[in-house]
Parts: C-alpha cells; sequence; structure tokens
C-alpha cells in the first residue's frame, strides 16, 4: 500500500465482508492498521468500503436496512480507523428495502460527516435509474460510481450499466477485470507448470479458443495479457479505472506499463472480433 502511494495509486477498495470470516471485516482492519501508521497514509487514501453482506446471523445484520447501515458504517470506520468513508458503497442490490430508506440512512451519515460520497456495486440499469430518480426527488445527489463485473469476457454492461452511468454521470469501476485470472497469461503459466485450480481450468476449458486468440494477439502487440486487458478497460467509456489485485510488489509495478499502452482502432477491433460485445439496448436485441 506505502508503494502504490509512491506510484501514484490513491483509490483502495475494500468491503466490510472481505477476509470472510463473518462479522470480522479483516481487510477493513488490515488497512485500518496501515492508516495508524500516520505521516499523511489516510489523507493521500481515498477509501471505498461497501455494506450490505452477511455480518452476522440476525435478521438487520445483513442487507440495506436503515439499522444495518448506520451500525455497519459505524463498524467498517472503527476497523478502518477513520472518522470519514470516502465512498460507501452498496455491495449489491436488496430488492425488500425501498431506496427512500436508503436515501434515508445514506443522507444521515453524510450529514453526520462519515460518508461522502455514495457508490453503488452489482447494480442493474434499472436500479441505477430508480436510485437516481429516488435521490432527485430527495434533492440529492445520488449515486457517483457502480462498482460493475465487466471485462473482456464478462461484456453484459454494455447492454443497459454503462449507459446509465453515462446518463447519470457514474463512473465505472470494473472488478474481476481480468476474469479471475482468465486474461491474465493463463496458458503461459501452465505451460510453466504452474497449476490452475478446478474452477479455473474448467473455466479455461469453456474459453480455450477465445484465450488462445488473445495470448496469441497480446503477443502481437508484445504486451502481458493482463496488462492489455486492463488497458482496454481504459478505452471503455464511463470506466474510471479496473480494480486490480496485485499480491506482490512485482505485480504492482508491472501494471504501471497499462498507463502507457494506447490501443489502435484495429486492435480494439480484433480484441472485439476474440470477445464480441454488446450494442446498447434496446438496439442489441430489438433491431
Amino acid at each position: 500500500m506505502d508503494h502504490a502511494h509512491e506510484l501514484g495509486i490513491n483509490f483502495f477498495d475494500t468491503a466490510d465482508v472481505y477476509g470472510w470470516k463473518k462479522g470480522e471485516g479483516i481487510t477493513e482492519q488490515i488497512i485500518g492498521r496501515w492508516f495508524a501508521k500516520g505521516e499523511g497514509r489516510r489523507e493521500k487514501t481515498v477509501i471505498a468500503t461497501k455494506v450490505h453482506n452477511d455480518m452476522g446471523d440476525w435478521p438487520n445484520e445483513k442487507r440495506l436496512s436503515a439499522l444495518h447501515i448506520r451500525r455497519a458504517a459505524d463498524a467498517s470506520l472503527k476497523r478502518l480507523q477513520t472518522d470519514y468513508i470516502d465512498i460507501y458503497q452498496a455491495h449489491h442490490i436488496d430488492r425488500n428495502t425501498p431506496f427512500d430508506e436508503f436515501w434515508e440512512a445514506m443522507d444521515i451519515l453524510k450529514q453526520q460527516g462519515k460518508v461522502l460520497y455514495v457508490g453503488s456495486s452489482n447494480f442493474a440499469g434499472w436500479h441505477i435509474a430508480k436510485a437516481q430518480e429516488a435521490a432527485r426527488r430527495r434533492n440529492g445527489l445520488g449515486l457517483v460510481s457502480e462498482q460493475s463485473h465487466y471485462n473482456l469476457l464478462v461484456r453484459a454492461p454494455e447492454l443497459e450499466v454503462i449507459p446509465a452511468c453515462e446518463d447519470y454521470g457514474l463512473g465505472l469501476i470494473p472488478w474481476s477485470p481480468l476474469a479471475g485470472g482468465l486474461l491474465g497469461g493463463i496458458l503461459r503459466k501452465i505451460d510453466k507448470g504452474r497449476s490452475a485450480s478446478e474452477n479455473m481450468a474448467k473455466e479455461l476449458e469453456k474459453h480455450r479458443d477465445k484465450i488462445e486468440q488473445y495470448e496469441a494477439f497480446c503477443d502481437e502487440l508484445g504486451e502481458d495479457p493482463a496488462n492489455v486487458g486492463l488497458a482496454w478497460l481504459l478505452h471503455q467509456s464511463a470506466v474510471t479505472a479496473p480494480i486490480i489485485g496485485p499480491r506482490t510488489l512485482e505485480q504492482l509495478d508491472g501494471t504501471t506499463r497499462v498507463l502507457e499502452i494506447e490501443l489502435e482502432e484495429k486492435a480494439l477491433a480484433r480484441l472485439d472480433e476474440i470477445f464480441p460485445g454488446f450494442k446498447t439496448a434496446p438496439e442489441h436485441y430489438a433491431w
């Protein structure tokens, strides 16, 4: 994280559920201990965390009820060892909580200075529209970002999520930008004897033809597949930045190359041939 700051990376994304030990907020605690070291770490960081998933076994220890949002925010602040969250994101849509209740809870947090901006994650296009119109009725700012599953293999957001983000002015923050590793040069890694998980192996066999074409094209470009996948996202409309997940300093340093890659129209067209995308709905399926 210190090295990320040295590279000029200042946006860190987490969630109360990350670490996957119910109620513990493991990754928030890690970031909190880092913030506590001082030396401007918190001030230099735009921290985003999320609320929705199970943090306990009782009814109001999950989803987006006003009570859970209030309790979850206070718990996240404590673990993060900070007094405010830059972007507080709904980790998923809660179909049982009306947006007026959601916005009332978020507005109170903003009035208290605990939250600066509100974002969403895994929302459909029409959820974004409902959220923004509900906020508008309350004279509120509404959502500022949507964190969506988007990469060369998963392009469904192009149907309605991205158009909604563009129309309402949300920044799109793609998660799993390398499809869990499938777009990160998996074939050459396996060739070098590095094994893939059983689930990854199944996904690879499902998409092997596309991945083979993709890695061959990356070789033609003279670029690492992982960097091409990230660079492609930066060429897409509404995308603010993909969420990278480096495990080593070497991987983190390697991603800085992405900012220098300019994919020409011919290269973008070739990637569309390998991984066909979507037109904006309803044109894609209506005419």
